[in-house]
């Protein structure tokens, strides 16, 4: 397996993965899939940002999954905390993609001077519970009933891990992320 950075190529497969796990999944709460188009520009508005955004493909190129990080909430004070995304192909799940795709994405988002990373997993899948407590996340609350899919209340569990120093020194705010939400 080869983890790699994302690029508008990969776009078709992004699309399929994605549609998969909003027709048969509860990891996003998108009820309707997105098209090619707006996935690429949900992908250029976080690099533009400067955000990671990762492939992962196998020995022969085929796209066995991707995952971003991007802004939790993008109100100043949160410029230093990232959420992970992560969505694997039907065929590549339970094969080690998503801890290898999570493993990278956090030491990209540590090289670039993040300080947290929060995970938002919709309909608590014990799954993606389990690949985020193998990369060091902890249990950050939950919101119970906080969407309705597929005739079903789901709960949204929130794990959380630091980065690099974490809170345990200040930032400089005028390295990036620091510059992230500038006004």
């Amino acid at each position: 397996m080869i983890i790699r950075d994302a690029t508008s190529a990969d776009l078709p497969a992004i699309t399929r993965i994605y549609s998969d796990s909003v027709q048969n999944g509860v990891a996003s709460y998108e009820l309707m899939t997105p098209d090619e188009a707006e996935m690429g520009r949900r992908m250029a508005a976080l690099r533009d940002c400067f955000y990671p955004y990762l492939i992962a493909e196998d020995e022969n190129g085929a796209v066995l999954g991707y995952a971003y990080a991007s802004a939790f909430r993008t109100r100043p004070a949160y410029r230093w905390l990232v959420e992970d995304s992560i969505y694997l192909a039907p065929e590549a799940r339970g094969q080690g993609v998503g801890l290898a795709l999570l493993e990278a994405l956090i030491g990209q988002c540590q090289t670039l001077g993040f300080r947290q990373m929060v995970a938002v997993i919709g309909g608590a899948h014990p799954a993606s519970i389990a690949v985020h407590q193998k990369a060091g996340f902890v249990s950050a609350g939950m919101i119970a009933g906080s969407g309705h899919k597929f005739g079903l209340w789901l709960d949204t569990v929130f794990m959380q891990r630091p980065l690099g120093e974490g809170k345990a020194t200040d930032p400089d705010p005028d390295s990036y992320p620091g510059t992230l939400f500038a006004g």
